[in-house]
């Protein structure tokens, strides 16, 4: 099926000149077999199952995704839409998942009384868990592959322009005939650079209170010289938990709502591993750049990489030097630094693994073979003849934008709080010049809110 996949990509490359595929939830399987891959959970059908039990699994296509009954996805949850992933792990709505992915909140609890990301945090009881506010756990209710409907119009001979206009009026037209009351949570993505077109809808709990946090020590043991690194010995992790109420369906913030009954529920076995025991992730991962072009890689290598750790690099030392001088400054940046530091580190990685593992040469490599495999037929050279050559030119136009546009974000935008704050209300203000009263009403209500979550201390 990748194989398969990679070829209908490499057969529409004039559709390839943005970059990253948007990822829900997957099914990896052992990283070092020829066959290994990721896949929707609907799309579990279109793999073989047969294959995936003879290495050890003991599910069914329908105990992982069913839609009409509780099944593995009913236990597989999404944080802050997409954030990280979490597992629920009892029936009363706990949840597992990683230090990093309530390390925002563990910080706004802390104080220099009160330093939990030093000390770490366990509620002994449920009235000792915490309310995070602006935190939200969703479940995934279906997905549907929509990509004839949203690609009706859209013919070859398009430009890439109205190509894009084209699509952005039929996903428009579609999330309104499905959600005309505005009372579903749907989310279309794009996969395939905007090949195929697949429809989620979630279901999203606003309740969420953390559990128990380990003190730094333990859940970032090794810093950030042991992040993205392999083996990393770390006690990684958290634990929330949903709320609902006494009908055990959403709502907001209550001292009377009730732990979550979730439809299923992961059971932790304590028999541990065996060596080659089946490996299955379950998950929602970000996205991957995995059929990036060679000539994206070589500016991935030259250009973007090296400007987002100049910058990085410069922003991490200059809060680390306050952080260092004010306890109470370090607790206020921790999550700021550590979201910064993130993927300084991972790009600095990243372009150590792409060198080390010659991954230019080998891109350039496979689009030798498919310039063969172009020039064999004249019905080919003719669709797909000057992709290359227009992905090529992409590049080559766009080589002495990259480090501007990097600056521009890293240290313009996103350098400093109060940049992004701007930019953020500005975009959320729109609502107060509409000429329905309560549209007015409630965008100022929203904006409110957001300046006060702003400044709180």
């Amino acid at each position: 099926m990748a194989t398969s996949r990679m070829k209908s990509i490499n057969m529409n490359m004039k559709y390839l000149l943005s970059i990253g595929l948007l990822a829900a939830m997957f099914i990896q399987g052992p990283s070092l077999r020829a066959d290994e891959g990721m896949w929707l959970v609907n799309m579990l059908n279109r793999i073989t199952m047969a294959e995936m039990s003879e290495m050890g699994l003991n599910l069914t296509a329908e105990e992982i995704y069913d839609i009409n009954n509780a099944s593995l996805k009913d236990a597989i949850v999404r944080l802050n839409g997409g954030s990280c992933t979490g597992e629920v792990i009892s029936s009363q709505g706990l949840v597992l998942t990683n230090h990093h992915c309530a390390y925002d909140a563990i910080q706004g609890f802390s104080s220099t009384a009160n330093d939990y990301l030093t000390d770490g945090f366990f509620a002994l009881e449920k009235g000792q868990e915490k309310h995070i506010e602006d935190f939200y756990i969703s479940f995934l209710v279906r997905i549907d592959d929509v990509s004839d409907r949203i690609l009706a119009d859209v013919t070859a001979d398009m430009d890439e322009t109205t190509r894009q206009a084209t699509i952005a009026e039929a996903s428009k037209a579609f999330l309104a005939l499905m959600n005309p009351e505005g009372t579903k949570e749907l989310d279309l993505k794009s996969f395939y650079y905007e090949n195929e077109f697949y429809l989620f809808e979630y279901q999203s709990f606003k309740d969420i209170r953390l559990v128990a946090a380990p003190p730094e020590s333990v859940g970032k043991y090794g810093g950030d010289t042991d992040n993205w690194m392999w083996p990393r010995h770390t006690g990684d992790f958290s634990m929330l938990r949903i709320y609902a109420d006494e009908n055990n369906e959403p709502a907001d913030y209550s001292e009377t709502n009730v732990p979550y009954q979730p439809k299923r529920h992961l059971r932790i076995s304590m028999d541990g591993v065996s060596e080659g025991d089946f490996t299955m992730v379950m998950g929602y991962p970000g996205s991957t750049d995995r059929f990036l072009s060679s000539w994206g890689v070589e500016q991935a290598l030259s250009l973007y990489n090296p400007s987002v750790v100049e910058v990085r690099d410069m922003k991490l030392t200059t809060m680390k030097k306050h952080m260092d001088a004010d306890p109470a400054v370090r607790i206020q940046y921790a999550a700021k630094y550590a979201q910064t530091a993130n993927y300084w580190k991972y790009y600095i990685g990243q372009s150590k693994g792409l060198k080390r593992l010659n991954i230019q040469s080998e891109k350039a490599e496979l689009e030798a073979r498919f310039t063969d495999w172009v020039n064999g037929d004249a019905n080919r050279l003719s669709e797909y003849g000057e992709a290359l050559e227009l992905i090529e030119g992409y590049y080559a136009d766009t080589d002495a934008s990259v480090k501007g546009k990097v600056y521009a974000l890293e240290a313009g935008l996103i350098g400093s709080d109060i940049s992004l704050f701007a930019f953020r209300f500005n975009r959320m203000a729109a609502g107060l010049f509409s000429e329905d009263a309560e549209e007015v009403a409630a965008t100022q209500a929203m904006l409110t809110d957001y300046v006060a979550g702003f400044y709180r201390e």
